[in-house]
C-alpha cells in the first residue's frame, strides 16, 4: 500500500474512534462480546444511534459481528487498539499537568517553553 493510502486508511480508523460513544463501545467490547441491546444501555443512546455507531466501527474494520439466534453479537476485530488507551491517558495526564502549572502564581515560561520563576511576584511591582 502506498504511504499516502496507508496514512488515509489509518486516519479512517482514528476517525471512527473519534466519538465518546464509540470509545465506550470499544472499551466494553475489549472485555467481552456484547449484543446491541447491552451496548445501547452502555452508551445511553437509542438503538438507532448505537447501531449507527456500530456501523461506523464495522466499516472501519474495528469491529466484527456474528448472529446468534435473533441477536447480533459484536466483538473487537482489533483488540490491539486497547493498547493505545494507556498512551492516550498519559497524554491527557501530561496536558493537565502543564495546564495546572500555568495556574501556579509566579511561574512563567521562557522562550523555550520551560517554566521559570517570574521576576515579578504577585503584590510586587517591577522597577524600570
Amino acid at each position: 500500500m502506498h504511504t499516502n493510502e496507508l496514512i488515509s486508511a489509518r486516519a479512517e480508523i482514528f476517525k471512527a474512534l473519534g466519538h465518546p460513544a464509540r470509545l465506550t463501545i470499544v472499551e466494553a467490547l475489549g472485555k467481552r462480546p456484547h449484543c446491541v441491546c447491552e451496548l445501547v444501555e452502555m452508551v445511553s443512546g437509542t438503538q438507532a444511534t448505537t447501531s449507527r455507531h456500530l456501523d461506523v466501527l464495522l466499516r472501519a474494520g474495528v469491529l466484527k459481528r456474528r448472529k446468534e439466534g435473533a441477536r447480533m453479537i459484536y466483538e473487537l476485530a482489533l483488540p490491539c487498539l486497547l493498547k493505545a488507551m494507556p498512551c492516550v491517558t498519559e497524554a491527557l495526564r501530561r496536558r493537565i499537568t502543564r495546564q495546572a502549572a500555568l495556574l501556579k502564581p509566579g511561574r512563567t515560561r521562557d522562550h523555550k517553553g520551560q517554566f521559570r520563576q517570574s521576576e515579578c511576584r504577585p503584590g510586587r511591582t517591577r522597577r524600570v
